[in-house]
């Protein structure tokens, strides 16, 4: 299959009041930890969504392989983000995973398990053993879809309108961090600086 991997970046970091994307994360950043495990993923096309703080990402974060897509509407949801990079897709995809820019502690294999396990199917999801979280697989078959998301819950409520087959795969572990506040980002360095010492 023809896989497309789609980062959102494109948030404003409102609730933190600087952007999160650049937080600093074990001599990178957030978005930067985030695109390395997407390119160790090797999907065979890589995109990534930026909006909030557009430029200064663009400055600090290497975007080396990565198809940066624009979304001006970015205050209103990862749903823009995501009808942002449609146009961008590769005319030979089969299949999309949705990852997201501030959630690093996803593993390859979750990725590779998504694919192989839900890649027939229209809709993918991990099942952790805290909960559903990201990443998401999503067939082509669905992308038309994409067109009418809107707000930050969008692709949720997508997973469970009831349109589409959606698998649920099993993946070891709670639902990786994502970072919205402070108190996720130290979180998510108090897990990462706990994994690396065990």
């Amino acid at each position: 299959m023809f896989v497309t991997g789609l980062v959102l970046a494109a948030g404003a970091s409102r609730r933190l009041g600087q952007p999160k994307q650049l937080l600093p994360y074990y001599g990178s950043t957030l978005l930067g930890a985030t695109l390395e495990l997407a390119r160790r993923c090797g999907f065979d096309q890589l995109m990534v969504a930026l909006g909030g703080a557009e430029a200064a990402i663009r400055q600090r974060v290497d975007l080396d392989g990565v198809e940066a897509v624009e979304n001006p509407q970015f205050s209103s949801g990862c749903g823009s983000s995501i009808r942002s990079a449609m146009g961008a897709v590769d005319r030979r995809s089969d299949g999309l995973i949705l990852l997201l820019g501030d959630q690093p502690g996803v593993s390859t294999d979750s990725v590779h398990r998504l694919i192989e396990r839900a890649g027939s199917s229209p809709i993918g999801v991990c099942r952790y053993t805290d909960g559903l979280g990201h990443p998401f697989w999503f067939r082509r078959e669905v992308f038309g879809d994409f067109t009418t998301l809107h707000g930050d819950k969008a692709v949720w409520k997508l997973l469970f309108s009831g349109r589409y087959e959606t698998v649920e795969v099993l993946v070891d572990g709670g639902v990786p961090i994502d970072v919205d506040t402070w108190q996720d980002y130290r979180a998510l360095l108090s897990q990462t600086n706990a994994g690396a010492a065990s």
